[in-house]
């Protein structure tokens, strides 16, 4: 597995990461604790080394007892061997309660730190959400200077290797960036052939803020994603030229882009085709045509909250 160098991070990250995020289907039949657990398990044995979990996912527990596991197994010799990431939710993004949101996560993951600490999305709700849409008054703006100074102490105390953000605009990171004493590391948002983010991304580089790509497939199968990344003529012709699957495709695009990925299938032969992008490239001609392809965003924040004022301003920024 190739791995990358963060910025102020104390830890190298796999390019690859394996996401635990739910598919958001009913109750009733979403991924279970125990099939995630035997997912993961599965994952570690296929070689993944990065796990990207959340708060608010019901992911972390069963993400601690599948590395505890492994190392009873034996299929990794210490935690060290593994890259974990995981998130603050909404409802913590207050100076005083991100520490203490930090170390429930760690409880749940049975670690002492994880590798990688994320504000899940720059905004913050006050109260728990019930059922979806939410409403406007529980939504509130970030105060971004106080949050990561919360942020930087998880660091400082050494419960995370590093620290950094998902879903943040260009406009968002350059005021983090006007406060903060730590830089983040990290941006994790939404990327993909037909959502490239190239703006954001220019600005991440210059700024030496690595992008990590969530749903680089297009999240189908979930209720804000679709089927425009897995179902493209172009990404599939390209495909069949080169005896691949549209994934590795879209997988090698992005990590083209000099961008980690965060991927999630609990299929075992899909989790092993979707390490199988390194010994080969995209030509050019294949870079100019996907670069061609029409962009439309998958997920929206006013599309899975609500069409609220605050929401549908986070959309809009670039």
């Amino acid at each position: 597995m190739q791995q990358v160098t963060l910025n102020d991070c104390d830890k190298v990250m796999p390019v690859i990461g394996m996401g635990t995020a739910s598919s958001s289907r009913p109750a009733s039949t979403a991924d279970s604790s125990e099939t995630v657990k035997s997912a993961l398990l599965e994952a570690i044995k296929a070689g993944y080394r990065h796990f990207d979990t959340a708060f608010i996912y019901p992911s972390e527990k069963p993400l601690g007892e599948a590395i505890a596991k492994a190392l009873h197994l034996g299929l990794i010799k210490s935690r060290d061997e593994l890259f974990i990431t995981t998130k603050l939710w909404c409802t913590f993004a207050q100076r005083d309660q991100v520490v203490h949101a930090c170390k429930l996560s760690l409880q749940k993951l049975q670690l002492e730190y994880v590798d990688l600490y994320l504000v899940h999305q720059p905004l913050r709700i006050s109260e728990t959400i019930q059922k979806l849409p939410i409403p406007k008054e529980i939504i509130h703006q970030l105060d971004i200077k106080s949050v990561w100074e919360g942020m930087e102490e998880c660091k400082s105390l050494g419960l995370t290797k590093g620290i950094g953000v998902s879903n943040f605009s260009c406009k968002k990171l350059e005021k983090l960036l006007s406060i903060a004493k730590i830089p983040p590391a990290v941006n994790q948002v939404e990327m993909n052939p037909i959502w490239q983010q190239k703006q954001l991304r220019e600005f991440c580089n210059a700024k030496g803020i690595h992008i990590t790509a969530y749903s680089p497939l297009g999240a189908n199968n979930t209720f804000w994603g679709d089927n425009r990344v897995v179902e493209c003529d172009v990404l599939t012709e390209i495909a069949k030229s080169k005896g691949k699957t549209t994934a590795q495709v879209a997988l090698r695009w992005v990590y083209e882009q000099g961008v980690t990925v965060v991927t999630k299938s609990f299929n075992k032969e899909r989790m092993k085709e979707n390490l199988q992008i390194f010994d080969w490239s995209l030509s050019e001609q294949d870079l100019k045509i996907i670069s061609e392809l029409p962009q439309r965003r998958g997920f929206g924040m006013a599309s899975l909250y609500g069409p609220h004022d605050i929401l549908l301003q986070l959309d809009a920024e670039i």
